[in-house]
């Protein structure tokens, strides 16, 4: 009793302290959580501050690591050609001019969208491959090296694609790539595949190419041809073979890709694309039985030319990864499309009508597009965060920018973006901003507005860097975890 009688006064006598001491600690606690929701970019360590890259050619040879996974995985530890070149590069021209084209890429997939919608087992490996940026091919898209009838083949990585295609002898009209066009006269594998066949018409069915099997001047045409355009201007025409091809470990017999014969474009030096859209005509689809409808890449960050890898099959590692669905559009089939839910800055919970509706994932898209009414939301909290900076003029779509030149490390908000089932996509530190000019004198914010509200936003590789993403076909989910990307 005297415990009580002792205790109820010491309580009420101090009252006032213990209302100050709470409300302290409230302000300390929203410090904290500030510190958490905030990241260090250092400004001036990034690869754009280099003109020349001077490595051996030795250095450039593949070599199959395969540290650290299981057995019936495979990871190859490499570099492409292009890293080995030695040319002065302008990066300033080359970040400006990316963005020329991301817009570009942008809107042809924004009408391929609009034209879309107006109509109506086996034991499963591993295969991990690296996935390196392709600054150095003059593409700010990530490729890959796979062995193609046995010749090394340097593919750009696109998710909205579908037909896997290389440039080809004889070619009638291509860009220059580095290292030797693709050959099938010379190999003992490769099959051309017929006008007549399944395959062909499947691929018809797939991009909507018209069906050229009637022949001209009554002569009947035997080879599937093929048209892929990609509304920047790019585009690839050529017939359908099919091909051995090694990727990693494992070898995939008869696989149907387009052997480009015309082709001009901004595929930098790579030789050709490798297609991992949802149509049947795709890498994903044909290697169904054998990879189980699974691949997942890390993209690695751009400023510091690391490799990163793309995996083929279940991908098991101790990181937690987050499922969202994948939501089904039947107009839309070719395409990953999440349900964006919210986003947060700096801690902060957007609102945003547009929120609920679906946004396409895309390893091919640069930048990040968002409806009108998110990208609003997201710069004035943005803008409410990052005080103090000298601001910039806005380039091209971007128009959140700042002068950095005079700051050596500055603290950005965290920009999250969060998905039906509470998955969350974290940008990493350095998909936040984008260097107009390499010496940060225009560094902006790495998103951009979509014109109308009613136009599907695309996540783009900007945003992804350092990110475990699983693309699961068969069980319609995809999945996210932060991972860093290096090997």
């Amino acid at each position: 009793m005297s415990k009580k009688a002792t205790f109820l006064p010491l309580n009420l006598s101090l009252s006032p302290f213990l209302l100050l001491l709470l409300y302290l600690l409230t302000l300390s606690a929203v410090v904290v959580h500030g510190v958490q929701e905030k990241k260090i970019l250092s400004v001036h360590n990034n690869i754009w501050s280099l003109t020349k890259s001077n490595e051996p050619s030795s250095s450039c040879l593949s070599h199959n690591l395969a540290k650290g996974r299981e057995s019936s995985s495979t990871t190859l530890g490499m570099k492409h050609r292009g890293l080995c070149s030695g040319k002065t590069i302008d990066w300033g021209k080359k970040l400006r001019r990316a963005l020329t084209l991301d817009n570009l890429r942008v809107q042809s997939l924004q009408l391929r969208i609009k034209s879309m919608s107006s109509t109506t087992t086996d034991s499963i490996s591993e295969t991990q491959l690296p996935l390196t940026s392709g600054v150095k091919l003059e593409t700010l898209n990530y490729i890959i090296t796979v062995e193609l009838g046995g010749k090394n083949m340097t593919l750009i990585v696109d998710t909205g694609s579908d037909l896997t295609w290389v440039q080809c002898q004889p070619c009638k009209s291509c860009y220059n790539q580095q290292g030797p066009l693709y050959d099938p006269s010379v190999s003992s594998s490769y099959k051309t595949v017929l006008c007549n066949s399944s395959t062909c018409q499947d691929l018809v069915a797939a991009t909507s190419n018209p069906d050229r099997c009637g022949g001209s001047n009554g002569v009947e045409k035997t080879s599937c041809d093929y048209v892929v355009s990609y509304g920047d201007g790019s585009y690839t025409r050529g017939d359908l073979g099919s091909e051995s091809i090694q990727l990693g470990d494992t070898k995939v017999e008869n696989f149907v890709f387009g052997c480009g014969r015309s082709n001009k474009g901004l595929f930098g030096g790579a030789s050709g694309l490798m297609g991992l859209g949802r149509s049947s005509v795709s890498l994903v689809y044909q290697t169904m039985k054998t990879f189980n409808g699974v691949f997942s890449y890390c993209l690695p960050s751009l400023e510091d030319g690391a490799s990163g890898s793309l995996s083929f099959g279940d991908y098991k590692n101790s990181t937690s990864v987050s499922y969202t669905p994948l939501v089904q559009n039947l107009q839309l089939r070719s395409f990953y499309i999440l349900n964006l839910t919210g986003a947060t800055i700096g801690g902060v919970e957007l609102e945003s009508p547009s929120f609920g509706r679906g946004i396409i994932i895309d390893s091919g898209t640069v930048i990040t597009r968002l409806p009108p009414s998110i990208y609003k939301a997201v710069k004035t909290e943005f803008l409410k965060q990052f005080t103090g900076f000298p601001s910039a003029p806005g380039y091209s779509i971007l128009d959140t920018c700042f002068n950095l030149t005079s700051y050596q490390d500055v603290s950005i908000p965290t920009i999250k973006m969060i998905f039906q089932g509470n998955a969350v996509l974290e940008v990493d530190v350095s998909g936040v901003f984008y260097y107009v000019n390499p010496d940060a004198s225009l560094v902006c914010l790495a998103l951009a507005s979509l014109s109308y509200e009613n136009e599907v936003g695309i996540i783009g590789n900007y945003q992804q860097k350092n990110q475990r993403v699983v693309y699961d076909t068969k069980q319609e989910k995809l999945g996210i975890a932060g991972e860093n990307c290096s090997i």
